[in-house]
């Protein structure tokens, strides 16, 4: 069995960019006050409230960087060709068929308006094309 190469300073920056696209899409002048008001969240005011939530952030992310690095590298081995390619493809394919897919049916289960379905969704696409972007263009050696 062969281990996937995984270049884990590439995985580093992917799981960086994830906290400033989100960053920069949940901003209030782009998308925040718009995803607030659909979502019902009330920011507290006090900045000690955001730290778990950025904690996990960033866990989850170093995950999906990870994940997606791996499954890149196992794409990039069976088909062969461009690794930015490879892994800017399999990016999409695991956010429609796990990120998109899922956000969709558990939002309908709990009634979240499909606009906000779709801003989530939407973010999420922008943050893994950034990560397989980043992955992309430093392959494993």
């Amino acid at each position: 069995m062969t281990v996937p190469a995984i270049n884990y300073i590439a995985v580093l920056l992917a799981t960086l960019s994830s906290m400033i696209v989100g960053t920069i899409w949940y901003t209030p002048k782009v998308f925040g006050n718009h995803w607030m008001k659909m979502s019902g969240v009330t920011p507290s005011g006090n900045s000690k409230d955001a730290i778990r939530p950025i904690v996990i952030t960033l866990i989850v992310s170093f995950i999906t960087a990870w994940v997606l690095a791996g499954a890149a590298w196992i794409s990039f081995d069976f088909y062969g060709g461009s690794f930015l390619v490879n892994t800017l493809l399999t990016a999409a394919i695991l956010w429609a068929g796990f990120t998109a897919a899922r956000f969709i049916t558990h939002d309908q289960f709990d009634g979240r308006p499909p606009g906000l379905t779709l801003l989530n969704s939407a973010h999420e696409l922008v943050t893994v094309l950034v990560m397989a972007l980043i992955i992309g263009v430093w392959p494993p050696a």
